[in-house]
């Protein structure tokens, strides 16, 4: 089929790139020219696993990239993938999708029938919107020359290239005739997996070709562009609820991890997202949750759950500095390490972390910040010109002459790096690990007073599993 992905951030560069390695003719489209121009040298323009591998094998064979929306003329799907970043009042503001619903409408022939699927995480009822910008735009007939689907996207960064090839679910919203059976085609490919024992050999990807596909999920439209706000949402209050009991474990002498762990044994509950952290972050949680809660407001329906789980996690970047604040006898002064900015290892996006709150509080009690990240350092300083912290190239770095080093971001590097060294130019070795990451009794082998969240002192050890 032919396809065309309009955006080249993270869903749209590796969406694109996995329809093209399923054999679909597939354009990137961005108004980003440098985007472009790295796409076309068969460059990721964003830090994601793998793809620095799959993208040049596709480029000018079955993955093209342009700023011209030339190739919507010819197009079977067209996928859009932009922004949509949250205004002042937590709604999302939908001015790219406006302009690139716009620019199809314009590039739309007639000549063949054409699916327009949004991927971009948008309110309820936008497909609709969509619909009526593409006949304004186009002259064309709604349903009988072209019909827009929803098709949510549920992307991890990090995993994004496992998570097309391999998705849990692929939902699509629709009650077009036409429309469906499109897509339906489209996805094929992932539905039978042809040709996928060669490309999980040469990408290492942990799956098993025996299990069950995907589950293929049709709903009408306006379900579909909610089943992502809720699912995101979902997430959010799982992620704050550990948190809590994170702080209530300190407060009561208990241990988050095998409190974590016993939870995570009932089925009903499941261990994923019980990981303790010092509060979710990134492009997609805080923004999809203040819209969902917009949206609820709007109708008089507040989800008042997930209005607390928003609370509770600005809270827990709060009690972050707090606890250095109580172990440093004030911040005014003090020398402060930080390891990792983005929101999750093995990606660089650093958009709307919990290192941008917390180092801004520290930065406002008097501190002075170090800071390293292996992915994320570009993307921080471009979103906070006017933080006057120090980027550090070596992550030991950020332990000269230190009263703390606080790890927020997991990266696996960390792991190796030379932590009796950073103790020795430390001024006071303390280390607060708000993943529960490092091994505490190597930690303080090397000389720190180590602690985690949701680890009292006088917690018993984790024993874990009888047997194991």
């Amino acid at each position: 089929m032919r396809v065309v992905c309009i955006g080249a951030g993270y869903v749209g560069s590796v969406t694109g790139t996995a329809l093209a390695a399923n054999h679909h003719h597939t354009t990137i489209i961005d108004v980003n020219q440098e985007k472009i121009e790295r796409l076309s040298r068969g460059e990721c323009p964003i830090y994601e696993p793998g793809m620095e591998t799959l993208l040049p094998t596709l480029i000018g064979k079955s993955l093209f990239a342009t700023t011209s929306y030339d190739a919507v003329a010819d197009a079977d799907v067209i996928f859009i993938a932009v922004g949509t970043p949250s205004n002042p009042d937590g709604s999302a503001d939908l001015r790219y999708i406006k302009q690139t619903a716009e620019q199809i409408g314009k590039h739309l022939s007639g000549e063949r029938f054409t699916v327009i699927a949004m991927k971009s995480t948008v309110p309820v009822g936008t497909c609709q919107w969509v619909t009526a910008l593409l006949a304004d735009a186009s002259g064309l007939t709604p349903e009988s020359d072209f019909t827009v689907v929803s098709n949510p996207e549920f992307l991890r960064e990090g995993f994004a290239l496992e998570d097309v090839f391999f998705p849990d679910r692929i939902v699509i919203g629709s009650v077009h005739p036409q429309g469906l059976s499109t897509m339906r085609r489209l996805y094929q490919g992932v539905l039978d997996r042809s040709g996928y024992e060669d490309l999980c050999q040469h990408f290492s990807f942990s799956y098993d070709l025996a299990a069950p596909p995907a589950v293929y999920f049709e709903t009408d439209t306006k379900s579909a562009e909610l089943i992502k706000y809720a699912s995101n949402a979902f997430l959010a209050v799982k992620i704050s609820y550990i948190n809590e009991i994170a702080r209530l474990c300190e407060a009561l002498g208990g241990n988050v991890l095998d409190v974590a762990a016993g939870m995570g044994l009932d089925s009903r509950i499941g261990p994923k997202f019980l990981q303790v952290s010092s509060g979710g972050s990134g492009s997609c949680f805080p923004k999809d949750t203040a819209e969902l809660l917009s949206a609820s407001e709007k109708v008089d329906s507040e989800l008042m759950v997930v209005k607390a789980a928003v609370a509770s996690n600005e809270r827990m970047h709060q009690y972050v500095v707090e606890k250095l604040e109580r172990r440093l006898n004030g911040l005014k002064g003090k020398n402060i390490g930080i390891l990792g900015l983005t929101f999750k290892p093995d990606t660089d996006d650093a958009r709307r972390t919990q290192a941008s709150y917390i180092i801004g509080k520290l930065l406002e009690e008097g501190a002075q910040v170090r800071v390293h990240d292996p992915q994320g350092m570009g993307m921080f300083r471009e979103l906070n010109p006017d933080m006057p912290i120090t980027y550090c190239t070596d992550p030991v770095q950020t332990g000269q002459d230190a009263d703390a080093v606080v790890l927020l971001t997991h990266w696996s590097m960390y792991q190796e790096m030379d932590w009796q060294q950073m103790a020795g130019m430390m001024r006071q070795p303390y280390l607060l690990d708000t993943r529960n990451f490092l091994d505490a009794s190597r930690m303080r082998t090397c000389g720190f007073d180590y602690q985690g969240l949701g680890v009292a002192a006088k917690a018993s050890p984790s024993l874990g599993v009888m047997g194991k």
